[in-house]
């Protein structure tokens, strides 16, 4: 079963505009960066480095099912991946058969691949991913999340009423307000945006550290899944070879798109910097 972590202590949140989202309003380029994604798309796969096939577990946001989702997969798909759905209808929070729904997928992918799977996570999706990744550490390659509210007060969404709603029906308002789920025991990616009118931007963002980075893109949270500079980064973390990691490299043409990028121990992106060994592997394997 998939379970909280009671073990990651809650930060304090203050008050101010910097832990608020950004005006619902914001969400409304989504609907630009949807019709866009045909195009994002096809210049996203152009200028992605192309690593081995990989079978990747892609979880959809509060409210969103698999439908919300299918052109990240068609995308991950036309780069020569293995992407899967979660097949459990919609993300109505975490109710007990979405826990043990997503914690048997993982099992059942992992058995059938015989490997690691990538998981890529939307907003609660990607806080799911990051929950299995804690629990199911040898199931799980890497996550990458967008627009996930790993270390959130519940007050702080623009959703919070439609979730304590959910959680009245479902059963899980006895869930904690608070969680914290910046760190993990696998590499890590958060993709987040200031502009982001569902979540507190700076809530999506992870603490940079050995193997964990955050990528900060310009867009809304409801467009996350179609922006262009996000599947440049979903793509180029998938490409990255089993036995090392290392962080994005963002080429000079393209940093207009990407406003922060931070990873620990490395020079910018571009500068060509020595990569990381992925946890479990030593030099000596080499």
């Amino acid at each position: 079963m998939l379970k909280t972590a009671a073990d990651q202590a809650p930060r304090d949140t203050a008050p101010d505009a910097e832990h608020r989202p950004a005006g619902l309003w914001r969400e409304l380029l989504a609907l630009p960066e949807l019709a866009m994604f045909p195009a994002s798309a096809v210049a996203a796969a152009l200028v992605s480095p192309k690593g081995s096939p990989r079978p990747v577990l892609v979880l959809p946001g509060f409210i969103g099912s698999d439908q919300s989702t299918l052109p990240l997969r068609s995308f991950l798909w036309a780069i020569g991946h293995r992407p899967h759905g979660w097949g459990i209808g919609r993300n109505i929070g975490p109710a007990n058969h979405v826990a043990a729904g997503i914690d048997r997928l993982l099992v059942r992918l992992s058995d059938d691949y015989r490997e690691p799977i990538d998981i890529v996570g939307w907003s609660l999706g990607g806080v799911f991913g990051r929950m299995l990744a804690l629990n199911r550490p040898e199931l799980v390659r890497q996550v990458i999340s967008m627009g996930s509210p790993i270390k959130l007060d519940r007050d702080q969404s623009n959703v919070s009423v439609l979730f304590e709603l959910m959680g009245s029906v479902w059963r899980f308002s006895s869930t904690p307000r608070k969680h914290d789920v910046d760190r993990i025991p696998v590499p890590s990616t958060t993709i987040w945006t200031r502009s982001d009118g569902v979540v507190p931007g700076l809530a999506c963002r992870q603490t940079p550290r050995e193997f964990a980075e955050a990528v900060e893109v310009r867009g809304s949270h409801c467009g996350l899944g179609h922006n262009g500079a996000v599947l440049r980064v979903v793509a180029d973390r998938l490409a990255q070879p089993d036995d090392s990691w290392e962080p994005f490299r963002i080429p000079t043409a393209m940093r207009a798109l990407y406003p922060s990028f931070e990873h620990p121990g490395h020079g910018p992106p571009d500068d060509g910097g020595s990569s990381a060994r992925r946890p479990g592997h030593s030099r000596d394997d080499e």
